[in-house]
């Protein structure tokens, strides 16, 4: 079974060598396709027998399930193009969270559904967001999630929560790195610990805290309690961020949902021109 990828950047690679790396694909089960053709023949060189299309068409024809790791402005054209050569029994997938499976259902024969993925996926790991379209059924259903569950931990949501899922699936990497940067900034500032040094124990702690609330059942609150004794150094350090930082996750939300559905109404705008 041929697996297809439109768009080979940083997503769709990220999920061709993850998949490539849990055993769940073997390099000869996928074809790529990218406008760039050196980015997706640099995959066909790190993964011998792994075939590049030399046009979008060609990759749909030969793909049972074919994901469109492009940008979402890309969305409408590669539709377009794909619309006369996708068959009733193929499985398209977005993997992009503002372009709406309806949106997809109406240009496209085949079964749709929107897989969101994250950079914790590369390391066989984190969550990927699962919404399906009304014409997917129950066995592609478990083919999809056979293929998801090899590089994370798929979490079906509705696409009414794909945005806020995905702030916490997706996003929340680099707004957990983010943080994490500005704690060894600080601490290198306020002490000359050296930066490689505090870089490597915050990264171990937050590897080691994912593991907790995880495998180890903790829910955050319990963990806060565990490490936070009552008149102690950590508390100190609680109550100074929830004065300081209590509403900057609300603004940060807010802000994310701000652009996600400005690029709703640009796609939703730019798909009225297309013929189903």
């Amino acid at each position: 079974m041929m697996t297809g990828f439109i768009g080979t950047g940083s997503m769709g690679s990220m999920l061709i060598d993850a998949f490539i790396r849990s055993g769940v694909l073997q390099p000869e089960e996928i074809i790529a396709f990218n406008r760039t053709p050196a980015k997706a023949e640099a995959l066909a060189a790190r993964h011998l027998g792994l075939t590049v299309a030399t046009s979008i068409q060609e990759a749909a024809k030969k793909s049972r399930i074919l994901f469109l790791c492009v940008k979402p402005s890309h969305f409408p054209q590669v539709v377009a193009d794909l619309a006369p050569v996708i068959k009733e029994e193929q499985i398209v997938i977005s993997i992009t969270s503002p372009v709406m499976i309806s949106q997809l259902e109406e240009k496209l024969q085949g079964k749709v559904a929107k897989i969101i993925p994250s950079i914790t996926n590369y390391m066989l790991s984190g969550a990927t967001l699962c919404m399906y379209g009304s014409r997917i059924e129950e066995r592609d259903r478990q083919v999809l999630e056979r293929l998801v569950s090899a590089i994370s931990h798929p979490v079906e949501v509705t696409e009414q929560y794909t945005r806020v899922s995905s702030d916490l699936t997706s996003c929340g990497p680099a707004f957990i790195a983010f943080l994490l940067q500005k704690l060894v900034d600080a601490a290198v500032a306020e002490t000359g610990i050296a930066r490689d040094a505090a870089a490597c124990m915050a990264g171990e702690m937050l590897l080691g805290t994912g593991m907790l609330l995880t495998a180890g059942g903790m829910s955050v609150e319990e963990l806060q309690r565990q490490v936070a004794v009552p008149g102690g150094i950590t508390a100190a350090g609680l109550q100074l961020l929830d004065r300081e930082v209590s509403d900057v996750f609300s603004k940060l939300i807010q802000a994310t949902h701000a652009k996600y559905y400005e690029d709703v109404e640009k796609i939703e705008e730019a798909f009225k021109g297309l013929t189903p």
